[in-house]
């Protein structure tokens, strides 16, 4: 993407601080500068790229992906060029048929965000569980709660040293905890022992509350200590990434009525509609303030500025989730593939643990 708008940050200012280990603020060209630590990851579920560029930036090298949405393996090739590309299901990735290089039997992670939409919090999730779903328009249809044991699976067909997935904070909520023990279960059968943690990107240099439950399994016959995970960085707030200027709202739409009746403390669409009508509606659609951290991105829906009544631009969308300032996007929504990915500094955080803890030599 070729958007120049400047941020209300610059790069030499607090993005930089000692008090972060990773910068928000970043270009894909930084990668060449970091020094590798020799350590080799595959990932599923890949999307744009969000957790590679996490793995990269922490020093690791990502040798490959598979992904079974073809508009999204397009622009990570763009981004990221993988030196193994699997554009299928996971299921099909798993087949003896696939021709896989000696490289993915010799991992050192084996990486994936099995699609988590039916554990979400949001709507009526339960309904959603044990059907196929398709994303949109291009991609084949996936039982998604079935996804997380073919991973496992891949997993035990590969061997690698350790497994890293996350998900949404809604596996650990609810009638969706069975699912964890059955993961738990299918970790241990497949000869690794799981540990289970909830990290806030908001602690961990990333200018976003994002609540993700992780899951980092070591190979049991390595015989690894306990990992640790514990992120307490100084928040970043929306006033120090947001680009200059957002996208304009239409002012014939209901949107534009409402922030202009808005007030300090307004969060969501929804508090203004509560004191304008008493109608519980919009609570979903989010309004940032500068003092704050942004909200979770998702990778559609409404997110407002209060700083100027706009829309986020995609640019916002690109420093809240921490994504290079250089990424090419190419026909994609910048929001869309944001909101589908890990934030690469979030997942930059956990992989540099995982090598300083278990991985070093």
């Amino acid at each position: 993407m070729t958007n120049s708008s400047a941020n209300v940050r610059s790069a030499d200012s607090g993005s930089m601080k000692s008090d972060h280990r990773f910068p928000w603020k970043w270009n894909l060209s930084d990668l060449e500068k970091v020094e590798k630590n020799g350590k080799n990851v595959f990932s599923c579920f890949s999307c744009g790229g969000g957790s590679s560029m996490g793995y990269k930036l922490a020093g690791f090298t990502v040798i490959g992906c598979c992904e079974i949405d073809p508009r999204m393996l397009e622009i990570y090739k763009k981004n990221l060029h993988p030196q193994y590309a699997y554009e299928m299901d996971v299921r099909d990735f798993l087949n003896g048929s696939v021709q896989k290089p000696e490289e993915l039997y010799n991992l050192d992670i084996l990486d994936g965000s099995p699609p988590c939409s039916v554990f979400s919090m949001a709507g009526d999730r339960e309904a959603g569980w044990n059907k196929e779903k398709v994303f949109r328009e291009g991609q084949a249809k996936q039982k998604l709660d079935d996804l997380f044991f073919h991973f496992i699976a891949i997993a035990k067909m590969l061997k690698p040293k350790v497994v890293i997935a996350e998900n949404v904070a809604g596996l650990i909520k609810g009638n969706a905890k069975g699912y964890v023990n059955e993961i738990f279960k299918a970790f241990q059968e497949a000869g690794y022992v799981p540990q289970l943690f909830l990290l806030n990107s908001a602690f961990m240099g990333v200018p976003q509350r994002r609540e993700r439950t992780v899951f980092v399994a070591r190979r049991k016959d390595l015989i690894l200590p306990k990992l640790a995970l514990k992120f307490n960085e100084a928040p970043i707030y929306f006033g120090e990434v947001r680009s200059e200027k957002g996208r304009p709202v239409d002012p014939q739409t209901q949107a534009y009525k409402l922030l202009q009746m808005r007030r300090p403390g307004d969060k969501c669409m929804g508090d203004i509609n509560m004191r304008w009508k008493g109608k519980n509606t919009g609570f979903t659609v989010n309004i940032v303030a500068d003092t704050d951290v942004s909200c979770t991105l998702t990778s559609g829906g409404g997110m407002y500025r209060d700083y100027d009544a706009m829309a986020f631009g995609d640019m916002d969308f690109v420093n809240i989730q921490t994504f290079p300032q250089d990424y090419d996007f190419g026909q994609e929504s910048p929001q869309y593939v944001c909101g589908m990915s890990v934030p690469p500094v979030m997942m930059a955080n956990i992989a540099t643990e995982v090598y300083q803890q278990w991985l070093k030599d």
